[in-house]
């Protein structure tokens, strides 16, 4: 799993007035939760884009005034009209102790059903995953190598080594549609073989 290395500054004060002048600093309230006590700390805005503004999971490597952290993002919270983030939760992680993340689903080949015409339709862009810090992955694979047309894969169709998948296992995540310009070209071949019989 990818990582990257973050530094913040404690919070002496934790009221929305502090909060609203770090903000204006450019600094992002945030609280690192899941160990013996919370820490409430502040971090640059500019550090948490690579995090935030991407589909990539990652672990942080949180340091706070000399204390090493390894975390992820729990929670972002952001700005109704600006978009701009306004407090972050990192959950601290533990070799020991199970944890949920998000995983991006990367897929990989070209589907024979998209070959013909077909319209590939992925649902999921992200399984919800359950395992020890060490086990993750940056990614899922899901292989369309041999997706044809009007078929799908389902999550119970996928396996990944020590972590298990929460999601439903019924749901589809990637399908092939037939697009309309297959759909008229079946239809006017119904059509024609239905004609040549007469």
């Amino acid at each position: 799993m990818k990582s990257i290395a973050i530094s913040g500054s404690k919070r002496s004060n934790v009221g929305k007035r502090d909060a609203k002048e770090l903000r204006y600093e450019g600094l992002v309230p945030a609280v690192l939760y899941g160990g013996k006590e919370q820490t409430h700390f502040s971090v640059s805005a500019a550090d948490l884009r690579p995090v935030l503004y991407t589909p990539d999971a990652m672990f942080v490597e949180l340091t706070i005034e000399g204390a090493k952290h390894t975390a992820i993002v729990k929670d972002a919270q952001f700005h109704p009209l600006t978009d701009v983030v306004v407090h972050v939760d990192f959950l601290e992680l533990f070799d020991d102790k199970e944890v949920v993340m998000e995983l991006p689903i990367r897929l990989e080949g070209t589907s024979p059903g998209v070959r013909i015409g077909g319209k590939l339709n992925q649902k999921y862009r992200k399984l919800k995953v359950k395992g020890l810090p060490k086990n993750f992955v940056d990614y899922v694979p899901v292989d369309i190598s041999k997706l044809e047309l009007g078929k799908n894969i389902r999550v119970g169709e996928i396996k990944l080594e020590n972590l298990e998948i929460l999601n439903a296992k019924v749901d589809t995540m990637v399908s092939v549609l037939a697009s309309r310009a297959t759909r008229q070209a079946d239809a006017e071949a119904a059509a024609a073989t239905k004609g040549g019989k007469k």
